[in-house]
């Protein structure tokens, strides 16, 4: 009978050690990932196929209903429109001035540290806190963002009050919020950019407008594309702000996703048909971060 080697021995020890390495460390994250996310997620999953009305523990199998239910709805596809119109609004002045104020940042000048600090501030800050704040600055009677109109010579607005711009009241405090968090990753992207290409372009004569387009943008794109992911999937979950300030309204103009997930699931008990708008925006959120694993590749050796 064939003996196995102690070549083949050795390395089916040196496997089954590897294993027991990334066991022990992923483990202890996987663990509470399983309970916190994986086991809610197939929940939601189960609840999506059922009639339950959040009040009772009894519940029917309606199967696909739901599913059909939202998607033919014209709620949904409302609050799928103010999501999408949600996450533009806010990814592009985000990435714009977050990029702009990084510039500045980057130079060498007194008290860069001090700015740096105030421009990070509002991120980590609570966002209800934020909202609450910002509630007091939109108020239509006496508010500050309406005296400041007034001071410019131009004519007040409704603001969170009204269906017309309820939605871009909500964008720019997020805009407001967010605008630090990619400030410091441009700064570290523009840190990382060979001076030496700073200098090649000078020697051939090009200006700030000529460096910052053929030297800095292509030198930052990647942490361009993964914050437009960053900020969209943000966009997709937002929440909070929304709550304080408009609680989805004026009419529904306010209305995400998720806040519609919240509408459908807290405020009028069907469940069911909650659990289908999460499993849709879990499903829309697998997308955009599988997305973002490929596309990266593009940039991996740049």
């Amino acid at each position: 009978m064939k003996q196995p080697s102690s070549k083949k021995i050795n390395t089916s020890g040196a496997r089954f050690g590897k294993l027991l390495r990334v066991l022990f460390f992923t483990l202890p994250a996987m663990i509470p990932m399983a309970i916190f996310w994986i086991g809610p997620i197939m929940k939601s999953g189960f609840l999506s196929f059922t009639d339950w009305d959040y009040m009772t523990p009894d519940y029917n199998f309606v199967g696909v209903e739901n599913y059909k239910d939202v998607l033919t709805s014209s709620h949904f596809w409302a609050a799928f429109k103010h999501t999408a119109v949600f996450a533009a609004g806010t990814i592009i002045p985000t990435l714009t001035i977050g990029l702009a104020i990084a510039l500045l940042l980057s130079k060498e000048f007194r008290g860069k540290a001090i700015y740096r600090f105030l421009v990070f501030s509002p991120w980590v800050t609570p966002t209800v806190a934020i909202s609450i704040v910002w509630s007091w600055i939109f108020n239509p009677k006496g508010g500050f963002a309406n005296e400041f109109l007034t001071f410019l010579g131009l004519p007040k607005s409704q603001w969170i009050s009204s269906s017309k711009t309820a939605l871009l009241s909500v964008i720019i405090v997020t805009v407001w919020k967010s605008i630090g968090y990619s400030c410091i990753f441009y700064l570290t992207a523009i840190d990382k950019i060979p001076e030496e290409r700073y200098e090649a372009a000078a020697l051939d004569g090009a200006g700030f407008w000529a460096k910052l387009r053929y030297v800095t943008l292509p030198g930052v794109s990647p942490t361009t594309f993964f914050l437009t992911i960053i900020t969209m999937l943000d966009a997709l979950k937002a929440y909070d702000q929304i709550q304080i300030l408009t609680q989805g309204g004026p009419a529904g103009s306010t209305r995400t996703l998720t806040y519609l997930f919240y509408h459908l699931g807290f405020e009028q008990f069907k469940m069911g048909q909650a659990s289908a708008v999460a499993i849709i925006i879990v499903l829309i959120t697998v997308a955009l971060s599988f997305t973002q694993f490929k596309l990266s590749k593009k940039w991996v050796n740049y």
